[in-house]
Parts: structure tokens; sequence; C-alpha cells
């Protein structure tokens, strides 16, 4: 006789489950919102072009549809941050309108500007797009929450891919063009703080030194005048210190405009200029220049900058025996490499300036390669791109 037993706890049925994770659940709430959001966006994308298109022939229709693109640039931000919520999808913001490079010419040359904004009409598209595909979510993913309960999140998965697929061809950055432009940003940006920075650097030098010096000798010269009757003698002294002020303000000012750009470069190129910045460093330097034709006045600038300080850092903190400065042309990129032999660790935010250096070659388009193990030898390749003479 088989006895009756009762279940106990662990025999029950477990109370049902749901398979879905926050995840699916994320993603139909996106397919459930698509249709009230495309509503939105595409009444407000008809609009924006109907009426200005038909309004164009007036003072206002071109207005009007200016305003109503940057109202698409905020549409498209809002549309990413909902992937970026419901979807999980990593996507970048794209890289704001500037129409202030248009600031010197006319105002139909900044509404132009804003007109052919790439952004803005990429969000128009995907507004007019996203009402036909909204309905179809919308209704889908409803008609699976009560019907098709079990497959819903397959569904689910499936129609996100397809708006995820979307956000990313319209909504998204053009990844190489938005890069780009964000490098112009930045370097346009460490052109101006150089520029700005050389400028103080010039006012500084020749308020303290030339200008200081020509003040002194105003007043010396001033004193010899009194003097030069009563006391020819003191005169005399009084204009042989001048004359020596004098020597020493010319001489200043000679560093002074050697800083901003050396005459014998303009003369005779980078081989005699960068010779007579070698024979200045305190380490004995072998310059070689093999260039057979003299780039763009700017890039060659850049360049003799760039060794011009590199050889001030052998001479201040190298302790090095010997260096080198070598510089050729290959296909469309001037390269130039110093190397010296000295006690190396030489870093680029180590304070010798090799930062700044950097920041000056990216900006126009160069690379800065620096290379100074412990103990040596400390190599910096330099890379600018090479436009002739007539180019700049």
């Amino acid at each position: 006789m088989t006895a009756s037993m009762s279940p106990t706890e662990d025999d029950r049925p477990r109370p049902a489950r749901f398979a879905y994770d926050r995840h699916t659940w994320k993603e139909i709430a996106h397919l459930l919102t698509n249709l009230p959001v495309s509503v939105v966006g595409f009444v407000y994308a008809v609009a924006t072009v109907a009426i200005g298109a038909g309004l164009s022939v007036t003072v206002i229709g071109l207005p009007w549809l200016v305003g109503g693109l940057a109202g698409a640039r905020w549409l498209g931000r809002s549309e990413r941050a909902r992937a970026r919520l419901l979807l999980g999808l990593r996507i970048d913001e794209p890289s704001p309108l500037h129409v202030h490079r248009q600031r010197h010419g006319s105002g139909l040359a900044r509404l132009w500007a804003r007109l052919k904004d790439p952004v803005a009409w990429r969000a128009v598209l995907y507004e007019f797009i996203r009402l036909p595909w909204g309905v179809v979510t919308f209704a889908v993913t409803l008609v699976s929450l009560v019907l098709l309960w079990p497959v819903l999140p397959f569904v689910a998965r499936g129609l996100t891919n397809a708006d995820r697929a979307m956000v990313r061809g319209l909504l998204s950055p053009s990844d190489e063009l938005e890069r780009r432009i964000a490098e112009l940003e930045t370097d346009r940006g460490v052109v101006v703080d150089t520029a700005a920075a050389d400028l103080r650097r010039i006012e500084r030098d020749l308020h303290d030194g030339a200008q200081a010096r020509l003040v002194a000798l105003a007043m010396g010269l001033g004193l010899a005048k009194e003097k030069l009757l009563e006391d020819p003698d003191a005169a005399a002294v009084m204009v042989d210190e001048a004359h020596g002020e004098v020597k020493l303000a010319l001489q200043e000012l000679r560093d002074l405009a050697r800083g901003i750009h050396p005459a014998i470069l303009t003369d005779r190129g980078l081989d005699a200029a960068l010779s007579a910045i070698a024979s200045r460093c305190t380490v004995p330097v072998k310059v070689s220049v093999d260039v057979h034709e003299r780039p763009a006045a700017a890039i060659e600038g850049i360049a003799y900058f760039t060794v011009s300080e590199l050889l001030q850092n052998v001479s201040k903190h190298s302790a090095a025996r010997a260096a080198s400065v070598e510089v050729w042309r290959a296909e469309d990129r001037l390269l130039l490499q110093v190397t010296d032999d000295g006690r190396g660790g030489a870093s680029l935010d180590g304070g010798t300036g090799m930062s700044g250096l950097a920041d000056r070659l990216g900006a126009v388009d160069g690379l800065f390669v620096l290379d100074s193990p412990a103990g040596g030898p400390t190599v910096v390749t330099a890379e600018l791109p090479w436009r002739t003479r007539g180019q700049d």
C-alpha cells in the first residue's frame, strides 16, 4: 500500500518569472515611444522645409529655414540622447556649426553657411523617414505585447537593430570629416594662443630691453647736452657711455628681429640659417640639409624655429658632447631630425618646451616624435607638409 504524501514546499511549482531583462524592456520602451516622437519630428520637418520653401521668395523665408535647421540639430541631439539611454548606443555628438569664419563676409554668406549645414539636413531626412517606421514599430510591438509575448524579445531586438542603423547612418558624425573639423578647431586655438604668446614676448622684450636702453640713452644725451659748454670732459664721457648703450640696443633689436624672422633665413634659406644657429649652440653641431628647392616661407620658418628651440634645449639640458641636425624632403613632407648624445630622459611634459613644439607642428598638420631614453641619446623627428613657394 502506497502512502499518500502531501507535497512539500520544494515540490510546489515556482511562480512564473519573466525572461525579459532590463535591456529588453528599454528596447520595448524605445519602440513604443517611436510613434509619438516620430510624429513630432515629422511635423517639424515638414513645417520647416515646406514653409521655408514656400516663403523663400520673401524676406522671411530663408531666416525661417535657417531657424528650422537649427531646431533640427536640436531634434537630432535629443534622438541621439534617446538612443544612448534606451538602446545603449555609443554615439558622439557632431561638431558645432562654426559660422564665425565668415564674420568678415556679408550676412548672406553667413546665412548660406547655415543653410549648408549637413548635420541639420541629415536630421531633417531622419525625421522624414521616421514616421512610417514609427507607425510600424509601434504597431508590431503593441501586437507582440498582447499576442506574441514569447517572441517579443527577438522582435524587439530586430526592430531596434534597424533603429540603431538609422541613428548611426543619419545622426552620427561622419567620422573622418567630423574628426578633421574637430582637429582643425583645436589647431586653430593652438595657433591663436601661440601667436598671442609670441606677441606678448615681443612686447616684453621691447619694453624691458631695447626700449629701456633707448630711454636711458635719451636721458644721457640730454644731460650731456647740458654739460657740453660748462664741462666738456664730463659731456664727452657721457656721450661715450651713450654710444655703448646704442650698441647694446642695436644688438638687442637684432636678436629680437632674429627671433621674429631672421634675415639670413629669408635671404639664404634653411641651410645657411640652421648653420648660423648651430654655430651659437654650446655643443658642436653637424648640420646636413638635403633640400633642392625652398619650401613655402611659412613652412621654412616653422622648421627653422623648431630646430632653434631644440638646439637651445641641447645647450641647456642635455649635457651632450655632440649633436646633429638633418633636414630632407620625402615626397610631400619636409622632415627634420635633431640628435644629441646627452643624458636623455626628455619628455613632452618635462618643462623643456617639447609639448609646445608638438602643438605648433600639429597645428599645421605636422608630426612631432620624441625618443629620449634615460642615458640617451635623444632623437627628435619632426615632419611638416611640403608646400612650394607661392602656395602660401
